[in-house]
């Protein structure tokens, strides 16, 4: 007998919009990583924000193989992620930015998943980050997402490796495109107000870390942006510490000794504040 999520029939539709702007460089292995899943019932839509970089020529080689693309300016990374939810019809939605990638096998996954927790609206996996050439850096593991642990420790998620109900726009509406830095902070902290979470133990995604990331360019922004969507709703250093208990927690049941021992053992060197 089948797996019955190995059916065709049975698959869920998944989207996946990719915004782009000048990246060139990584694009295709982004491309290559959505399309390569060769899940059956994909929707495949990238956001071109307009580049001159030959960026454009990368997306009309696989046009045949996209359900819509475009290339024209936008108002910034969260409006083109905006433009391609919009247009999605999938029962599950996700973005992958154009310097990232998905490991094989992370859609049906994703779908085994959803096939044994369908009280889940969000689901996310462990995440990989890589340097320029897709060469592992080092791993990243997660636990079941909650509201409160976003608030108590920021990112204990990234949008590499997660997928939610598109029908949970009715309920939370878009992403902000007020936010130019923080926006995904801010949008997980809004879906897991409303989103029932589940946690693969599989990685997903891979987060590349090159000199161009906003993120190594804009350190400065994100932390003012983050101080903003938090305004009002810290919490106090206790509950932090009780929600970081609780994730090495769940991550020991999970069996992940040796993960929890190296982010020790970085934590001792001086590489990193936090055990992960």
């Amino acid at each position: 007998m089948k797996h019955p999520v190995t059916e065709t029939s049975d698959l869920p539709r998944i989207s996946v919009i990719t915004p782009s702007f000048n990246q060139a460089k990584f694009l295709e292995r982004t491309i290559c990583s959505v399309l390569d899943q060769g899940y059956p019932n994909l929707e495949y839509i990238i956001v071109d924000g307009g580049s001159t970089d030959g960026s454009v020529d990368i997306i009309r080689q696989y046009e045949h193989r996209l359900t819509w693309w475009v290339s024209e300016p936008d108002r910034g990374q969260s409006d083109a992620i905006n433009k391609g939810l919009r247009r999605a019809t999938g029962e599950w939605v996700a973005w992958q930015n154009s310097d990232d990638i998905y490991y094989p096998g992370a859609f049906l996954d994703l779908v085994r998943t959803a096939t044994e927790r369908p009280d889940a609206d969000l689901i996310i996996g462990d995440m990989m980050l890589i340097d320029e050439h897709d060469r592992p850096l080092r791993d990243i593991r997660y636990v079941t997402p909650h509201y409160r642990a976003l608030l108590a420790e920021g990112m204990v998620l990234t949008n590499q490796a997660a997928f939610w109900r598109r029908a949970l726009h009715d309920r939370v509406g878009f992403l902000d495109e007020n936010l130019h830095y923080c926006f995904d902070y801010e949008w997980f902290l809004r879906l897991t107000q409303h989103a029932k979470g589940a946690h693969s133990k599989r990685i997903w995604g891979g987060l590349r870390l090159h000199g161009e990331t906003k993120t190594s360019r804009q350190a400065q922004r994100f932390e003012e942006e983050r101080a903003r969507i938090l305004a009002g709703r810290q919490l106090g250093l206790w509950q932090k510490r009780l929600w970081k208990m609780r994730r090495l927690g769940l991550m020991l049941a999970q069996g992940q000794v040796s993960y929890l021992m190296r982010g020790l053992m970085r934590h001792a060197q001086g590489r990193g504040a936090e055990l992960t």
